[in-house]
């Protein structure tokens, strides 16, 4: 039996016509503990393959060079699945989480429709999942967070692998602790994992990434040809300790495509600077895994083109959260 997410999935999923924002808190530009800086010429053994040793090689070497000199704190996990090229850096390193959470809340909701005998999603849930996703929505994200409940919320994690994830206390999601790893299991929740969502909610579920407005389809997207398919979620939140925490989740296919990247950062002086760092490793793999020629610009940007607001998106307070 296969879940049908919403009455109407049989119709073309469509952007939402009011583009509903996220709520955004404002803040200065904190002062961070200065991470020190990576190497010049850092040792290319980020990647790997059983199949594919050469490409490996050359992605370590050019991920290794897109970081020289970089000043923020990154961990990434990347995975192709044709290749078999695997890379991974501090994956295993905890991160607030900011609005990527918000994927994994997306996940729990489709598996509960799941586990409530394959049952359509309500209308309530589908407006609060299409504006959480394509516009980064928080109080639909609380919505869905608080529906879930926390138990609800650690089975899904179970199921997905994530175990090493965990979520934030006391309502506030924007603090959920993850790793690269984790992330990457959880792009694969949407993909290649058969075990925690039938095909009609993955589609869902891609769908609804393929389909972020313009300003936010920024970092793991950059210089992706145009032959594949871009789903992204990112997070992008200062706070008095490590700076900014610049995130980028994304998944990529198309014909004899299937590739996917989570990118996490912090440390970073400003948002642009935390983007321009993802969009440097992004766009190495993107040329090195679609044998594309010529290096897109890493300058900093939103998807749309302008620079970086520089304004949280508003996950969790800039200062500490009291206990």
């Amino acid at each position: 039996m296969t879940a049908i997410p919403h009455p109407r999935a049989r119709r073309p999923l469509v952007r939402l016509a009011t583009g509903a924002t996220a709520a955004l808190v404002a803040a200065a530009t904190p002062t961070i503990a200065q991470a020190a800086p990576l190497p010049a010429q850092r040792a290319a053994t980020y990647c790997t393959s059983a199949r594919s040793p050469q490409l490996a090689a050359r992605m370590s070497q050019d991920i290794s060079n897109a970081l020289a000199g970089r000043q923020d704190t990154v961990a990434f996990a990347i995975s192709d699945v044709r290749t078999g090229v695997s890379c991974t850096d501090q994956a295993t390193v905890h991160f607030d989480s900011a609005s990527v959470v918000k994927a994994t809340i997306m996940g729990a909701v489709l598996r509960r429709a799941e586990d409530e005998n394959y049952r359509y999603l309500t209308d309530w849930e589908d407006q609060n999942l299409q504006e959480m996703i394509t516009a980064s929505d928080n109080t639909a994200a609380t919505n869905l967070w608080n529906s879930l409940g926390m138990p609800r919320l650690e089975a899904f994690l179970k199921l997905a692998g994530m175990k090493d994830t965990r979520l934030g206390a006391d309502g506030y999601w924007g603090l959920t602790q993850i790793t690269a790893a984790d992330e990457l299991k959880m792009l694969d929740v949407f993909t290649d994992n058969p075990n925690v969502l039938s095909p009609a909610a993955k589609a869902y579920a891609l769908g609804l990434m393929s389909q972020v407005e313009a300003d936010q389809r920024w970092g793991t997207p950059f210089g992706a040809p145009a032959t594949v398919v871009v789903h992204v979620k990112n997070g992008w939140l200062p706070r008095a300790t490590h700076g900014w925490r610049v995130h980028s989740l994304g998944i990529f296919t198309g014909t004899d495509k299937n590739y996917r990247m989570a990118v996490l950062s912090q440390d970073n002086a400003t948002e642009e600077y935390g983007i321009d760092t993802i969009q440097a490793i992004a766009s190495v793999v993107h040329r090195d895994l679609n044998g594309t020629t010529g290096l897109p610009a890493t300058t900093p940007h939103h998807g749309d083109g302008t620079a970086a607001t520089e304004t949280s998106d508003g996950s969790a307070p800039f200062e500490a959260v009291p206990h």
